[in-house]
């Protein structure tokens, strides 16, 4: 919002110059909404799955604008438009199913082979570290490949929604549930949890060059009591996978029990929030003040986990100097009805673990003090369950070391609690996401994946810089002191809540922001280079770069002085060449990785050598030429405000002569505003593709200073002919 400054306090100088003549801003402060860089334009879906299609998969995207002039060609529309329709979509999604599968094979094979590379690397006794250097290069273009494949399945999933919703907007006819059985057979547009978590252990090994770290895999599902800094931010879901990739290239994604092969459930977190029927709990948290309490039971998995944790959250003002906490303790699935009704007394919940001596004394006294203050709460305030959460959690964090945990929460949902009075629990829904049995006053689908980095680190320390990179990016939207259960009773009883959170209005909003710099790079020949993914900007992706010895250079001038007509283009197998490889073997990712290890002279990392040719990186026009630009074309508009003025006075308090010469003044102030319009977008346009041509007006100027005597001509002309006449 750069240019709101000098925008508003000169169409207030306009309201003022007038006087009460509005038709002058109600024409033109649209049209300058329009054009103006500070008011984004929603741009039609079909130019944004134009600007945002990866090149080399274009026949493979759905062919949207064709579907368009079909629905537009097919008017009146009948049972043989809609036949013919229908079956094209049938063709557009086998065929953008049918590819995606293919890529994610062709993905899923290459992190096979990258997975026994880097398990036989692990078991060699001394290791190359360029060899680990070079299993991160192909780790990083399949994190770019998976990127690609993301965007590709959610620009197409998006395309297909658009298609069917203008399909019975234009023509009467509903298939959307048809239809949205037809996806759901082909489900191209599932999340790549698996993939992700699999590319995530693998970069762990890499990074940590096949060493184990030190700490306890499941830590994080272990923590009893911890105190932490949370920031939380919105993710937009064509964000999502993104996000993902960027994180796991420096934190890997926390996996409670390793030994056990992956599932949707294992990420699932269902937690139910008690409160009473004044809402106490509900203000609490809301407000914030000191000592305001959360009550939630927690389980991990699906339904049929036995351990429920009883957790309560504490808020501490900062005044106290006291930090929130959160403290927990395990229960029983079958003792917790009895523990919330004070049937089952803390001596008894606790006894077992007495017994078994795991834990100190110590701990133990902690727990039953959290447990006895918990279970009076319960009775005394009357909490029952209010409000259930649920939501596929993805945590990043160093095993054992809470100092950095980044979660991203997906698939957030809130359920009404409040219909069960004898359960802890409502038990006619389980983690079956989007909950589809129940009626729609009772859950809450919250359109976006909740961020939540929490951190802790010491007074004056820093977090580290590409946390910081991160959460000032386009992929996050800050929203403070977010909360899933605070939202989800002011969206579902509204009617029985006085106060509202201030993100609500926020809703509305679309989150999704142009980048400003690319977080995820596709690495080229050891170093990072700007990612070759596609993006929304017109820039040219930079080349990839090899250093090639003068020796090989020789040889292969060489063998091109010798070459007829009659040579292949890729030339024959060369007895030089170990192992009898071809070229293009050579040159594919394993041939590289090869050379990489069995040489040091053939291919050589970049240097800074003055003398080699680089091409330059393209930069982003200072911000300073779009405000140049924005000023030239508001000093052409005061010259305007200045005519229009003009021509109203004469229009209010002159005669026929001064009406006349009103007319003019007027033409040649819309003219010239226009005009000026006309150029502050084509400059700005220009300046944005970073066009070196002539930005100066050569004619402007000059006709309008001509149209101007003209007009002050005419006038002078009339009020003498006039006065004559008269």
């Amino acid at each position: 919002m750069t240019g709101l400054p000098p925008l508003f306090p000169f169409f207030r100088q306009i309201s003022i110059h007038v006087r009460g003549h509005r038709l002058f801003l109600l024409l033109f402060f649209p049209l300058f909404l329009r054009y103006h860089p500070c008011f984004p334009v929603a741009m039609k879906f079909g130019q944004t799955l134009k600007r945002s299609l990866n090149p080399e998969w274009t026949f493979h995207y759905v062919a949207y604008d064709d579907l368009k002039t079909i629905l537009k060609k097919g008017q009146p529309w009948n049972e043989v438009s809609e036949s013919q329709f229908v079956e094209r979509m049938e063709q557009e999604l086998d065929k953008v199913y049918k590819f995606q599968c293919v890529k994610l094979s062709e993905i899923q094979g290459r992190i096979n082979a990258e997975a026994q590379e880097v398990d036989a690397l692990c078991q060699k006794d001394n290791p190359d570290d360029d060899e680990f250097a070079a299993s991160e290069i192909e780790l990083g273009h399949i994190i770019a490949d998976v990127h690609d494949l993301a965007k590709f399945t959610r620009l197409n999933y998006t395309a297909f929604l658009k298609i069917i919703k203008k399909h019975d907007k234009v023509t009467g006819w509903s298939i959307k549930p048809m239809f949205g059985v037809r996806l759901n057979s082909k489900p191209f547009f599932k999340d790549h949890e698996g993939l992700i978590v699999h590319i995530s252990t693998l970069y762990d090994r890499v990074r940590t060059r096949g060493k184990q770290r030190g700490g306890d895999s499941g830590a994080g599902g272990k923590q009893a009591a911890f105190v932490r800094n949370t920031t939380k931010y919105w993710v937009h879901p064509d964000n999502i996978t993104e996000l993902k990739l960027v994180i796991l290239k420096h934190l890997p994604v926390l996996v409670f029990n390793p030994n056990k092969e992956f599932e949707k459930e294992d990420s699932a977190i269902t937690s139910i929030y008690y409160d009473n029927d004044d809402f106490d709990l509900y203000m609490g948290r809301l407000e914030k003040h000191e000592g305001a309490e959360a009550v939630r039971m927690r389980w991990y998995g699906g339904m049929d986990s036995n351990t429920i944790f009883v957790e309560r959250k504490t808020h501490r003002e900062d005044w106290t100097g006291e930090k929130s906490v959160k403290a927990r303790f395990p229960i029983k699935e079958k003792y917790l009805n009895a523990f919330l009704k004070g049937e089952y007394t803390v001596d008894e919940l606790f006894a077992k673990t007495k017994e078994q001596g795991k834990k100190s004394p110590k701990e133990i006294e902690e727990l039953e003090q959290l447990a006895s203050e918990v279970q009076y709460r319960v009775l005394t305030k009357r909490l029952h369950p209010m409000m259930r959460t649920f939501y596929n959690r993805t945590a990043f964090q160093l095993p054992g070391d809470a100092r950095v945990r980044i979660s991203l929460d997906t698939e957030l949902t809130m359920v009404r609690e409040d219909r069960t009075k004898d359960n802890w629990r409502r038990m006619d829904i389980g983690v079956d996401f989007p909950f589809k049995q129940l009626p729609e006053q009772d859950v809450c689908r919250f359109p976006y994946a909740v961020l939540e980095v929490k951190l802790q680190t010491h007074v004056g320390q820093e977090p580290p810089q590409w946390i910081m990179d991160l959460v000032n990016s386009h992929l996050v939207e800050s929203v403070p002191k977010f909360s899933k259960f605070v939202h989800g009773c002011a969206t579902l009883m509204e009617d029985r809540v006085n106060v509202l959170p201030f993100w609500l209005p926020q809703m509305d909003i679309d989150i999704r922001k142009p980048p400003a710099r690319a977080l995820l790079s596709r690495p080229a020949d050891g170093a990072l280079t700007p990612s070759t993914s596609h993006t929304s900007d017109d820039s040219a992706p930079e080349q990839l770069e090899i250093d090639v010895h003068p020796d090989v250079l020789k040889k292969v001038a060489a063998d091109n002085d010798n070459a007829t007509e009659t040579t292949p283009l890729l030339g024959a197998r060369r007895a030089s060449v170990e192992n009898g490889d071809s070229l293009i073997k050579q040159l594919s990712p394993p041939g590289l990785r090869k050379l990489f290890s069995k040489s040091k002279t053939i291919f050589l990392r970049k240097s800074a050598s003055p003398t080699r040719a680089t091409r330059s990186v393209p930069r982003a026009p200072p911000a300073k030429t779009y405000f140049a630009n924005e000023r030239t074309f508001l000093q052409w508009l005061k010259f305007t405000l200045l005519l229009g003025a003009l021509a109203i006075g004469l229009l209010n308090f002159s005669d026929r002569a001064g009406h006349i010469s009103a007319v003019i003044f007027t033409s040649i102030a819309m003219g010239v505003m226009l005009y000026a319009l006309y150029n502050y977008h084509d400059r700005a346009d220009r300046v944005k593709r970073n066009d070196g041509g002539e930005y100066s007006d050569v004619y402007g100027p000059g006709v309008m200073t001509v149209c101007t005597i003209l007009a002050i001509s005419i006038n002078f002309y009339l009020r003498f002919t006039m006065e004559d006449a008269a």
